[in-house]
């Protein structure tokens, strides 16, 4: 039994798809922003950064989304969320893991949190750095999946595309959405299409793309 600790629509998100595609077990435990719940001190015992999400496994609390990704794919090799080890696909899975992680995730980051670079909020040539960052970035993804695709992996669905619809979603209300990308646009259509994701929304109440 896994406890997810998570907060809708949030980097948590991923997580819970993968929860869903594995069939595992697991309890929900709400994380409410609203009222600063990632700040209490019970919560600050499992993870000191104050944000979600955790996941307890073994008893033991685990942290950042893209590990969790890759520990839960390891754990439940029959879910088929990561190429088997010493295959030669899983290069290619680990690296976008990574690559999604420290190029998007990142990014996206200080693009919602612009406390983090030293002010209230974004002057224009900042705003617009980070825009063209996080573009630049679909523009690459979009290019490998058009000429590798539909998945990141080519055939084989992975939970390096959970991440990355997770990322996707995050730009909605940005200036450029990444779904104006065509291949990322079908990625996003097949992902939407599968079951662990329209139960991801009905859990965590989420509407809109």
């Amino acid at each position: 039994m896994y406890t997810l600790y998570y907060s809708p629509g949030t980097a948590s998100m991923a997580v819970h798809q993968a929860l869903l595609e594995i069939g595992a077990p697991y309890e929900l435990k709400l994380v409410d922003f609203d009222n600063d719940a990632q700040h209490d001190a019970e919560y600050l015992k499992l993870n000191p950064h104050g944000v979600v999400p955790t996941l307890v496994v073994d008893g033991k609390p685990v942290v950042e989304s893209a590990a969790l990704l890759m520990l839960l794919a390891e754990r439940h090799p029959e879910a088929g969320l990561a190429p088997a080890i010493g295959s030669p696909e899983r290069a290619a899975w680990l690296q976008w893991m990574v690559y999604l992680s420290n190029n998007l995730s990142a990014t996206y980051r200080f693009w919602f949190y612009p406390m983090d670079l030293g002010t209230a909020e974004h002057v224009s040539h900042i705003s617009t750095a980070l825009q063209q960052r996080i573009a630049d970035v679909w523009d690459n993804l979009d290019a490998h999946l058009s000429a590798h695709g539909p998945y990141l992996l080519g055939e084989q669905f992975s939970s390096a595309d959970i991440l990355l619809m997770m990322l996707m979603r995050w730009s909605r209300n940005m200036p450029r959405k990444s779904a104006q990308w065509p291949a990322l646009a079908k990625l996003a259509d097949l992902v939407r299409a599968r079951d662990s994701w329209k139960e991801l929304n009905q859990l965590e109440r989420l509407s809109g793309w």
